[in-house]
């Protein structure tokens, strides 16, 4: 008998019809004779109204409070998915993070799993009920509620898969799957039958919207495998599996999709000294600001005995990373800021870029054939990302995919 974990996101919930469309799914996958759990979010739009009453309340909110509000988003959904369940003559019950629990530590907001007790599903299953959990939440140490934030649901039903041993973890979402890019944008992208844990984590992490990265990268962790489908139609969806499983199926293309990312921001620090520590002085305050430096770039030493160093940030914490580097100008030394907020990461990933060279020469060279210039680099072992101008988004997006082959051979 397999054994299922189902997770049904905001637009999946959003409503009562919907979730009605959603009991009947769960109904439908437990008379396939299938153990059944189910983790659902909050309905669409419901946390950010939950958020906006936080702020109005006190823009200086108590985390632990603001969890207990947000958090009932995810409880309201259960309850009635249970209900619908149970209209239908299916057993069901919700669950509620701290009545499993889901255990986490104290960072309220953004609080991580630490373990989740099996003991209460493993009744359920033995009793042939489907177990109901509204996603993330879970409880301190303190026995707080504590949530996981934003797009934690995903998160939640993979360290309940991981807890009881599911065969995979089903996430249904707004898209039918994870495809070579944005088909919005490029018409001809290709839905994919499978990704690698380390693409999927990659594609995440550089603009990709499928699936939330620390949802992907405990997934990997723990191998569980998830299925990403589509809670409005009936075909298949895109698994994401260890590369060992991936190779006994499925060719390998060099290069599985390409992402992009317009939450990013430029900062170009001028005349900065050529010393010994110069660099380490620039980073240091975001560190301590807990800001994320994304691309780096220290041009030649001018003869001046001075260097330009420009990296990127998120969009989102320009402000905090300004503020930052303001306060430290006259210990780092730097002559003048210059900030850059119109501009996009465009990446390619693929696991075959491992034991394949040029992937970074025909990447620089379609963006060169159509005058797209790169103002920034990164890379990892199987991920190249540039920066470049947002109003080239889209174009360069095009032109990648189709020097990589990845186009369909019929939009």
């Amino acid at each position: 008998m397999a054994r299922i974990v189902m997770k049904f996101g905001g637009t999946s919930m959003a409503g009562i019809e919907r979730v009605r469309s959603v009991a009947e799914r769960v109904r439908a996958e437990r008379a396939r004779g299938s153990e059944v759990a189910v983790v659902v979010s909050a309905m669409a739009g419901e946390t950010d109204r939950l958020v906006q009453f936080c702020r109005e309340a006190s823009p200086l909110y108590d985390p632990r409070e603001y969890d207990v509000v947000v958090a009932s988003g995810e409880q309201v959904t259960s309850g009635l998915l249970a209900i619908a369940l149970q209209a239908m003559g299916v057993p069901a019950r919700s669950w509620l993070g701290w009545q499993l629990p889901i255990r986490t530590d104290d960072a309220h907001a953004a609080a991580r799993i630490e373990g989740v007790d099996a003991a209460v599903l493993e009744r359920a299953f033995a009793s042939g009920e489907v177990a109901v959990i509204p996603g993330f939440q879970g409880v301190d140490a303190g026995g707080r509620i504590a949530t996981l934030g934003r797009g934690g649901s995903d998160t939640s039903a993979v360290a309940i898969a991981a807890a009881v041993r599911a065969e995979r973890c089903d996430i249904y979402t707004d898209v039918d799957g994870v495809y070579t890019t944005d088909p919005r944008i490029v018409p001809r992208a290709r839905k994919l039958r499978a990704v690698t844990y380390e693409e999927m984590l990659e594609l995440a992490s550089v603009g990709a919207k499928v699936l939330q990265t620390r949802s992907v990268g405990l997934a990997m962790k723990e191998r569980v495998r998830v299925q990403v489908l589509s809670s409005f139609g009936d075909g298949s969806g895109t698994m994401v599996v260890g590369e060992d499983e991936l190779e006994e199926g499925v060719e390998r293309q060099v290069i599985t999709g390409v992402a992009y990312d317009k939450n990013e921001a430029k900062i170009t620090l001028t005349d900065v000294p050529d010393r010994p520590g110069a660099v380490a002085g620039i980073f240091a305050p975001l560190a301590e600001a807990s800001i994320n430096v994304d691309m780096i770039v220290q041009n030649v030493a001018h003869d001046t005995g001075s260097t330009d160093v420009t990296f990127t940030v998120p969009a989102s914490d320009l402000a905090r990373s300004l503020d930052a580097l303001g306060r430290n100008q006259e210990a780092i030394g730097y002559a003048r800021l210059v900030h850059d907020t119109r501009v996009c990461k465009v990446s390619v990933v693929g696991v075959g870029m491992r034991s394949h060279a040029g992937v970074a020469s025909t990447m620089f060279s379609a963006l060169a054939q159509r005058g797209i210039n790169i103002l920034a680099i990164a890379t990892s072992e199987i991920k190249v990302s540039v920066l470049i101008d947002e109003d080239f988004t889209e174009l360069a997006v095009r032109v990648l995919h189709t020097a990589y082959g990845l186009d369909a051979e019929a939009a």
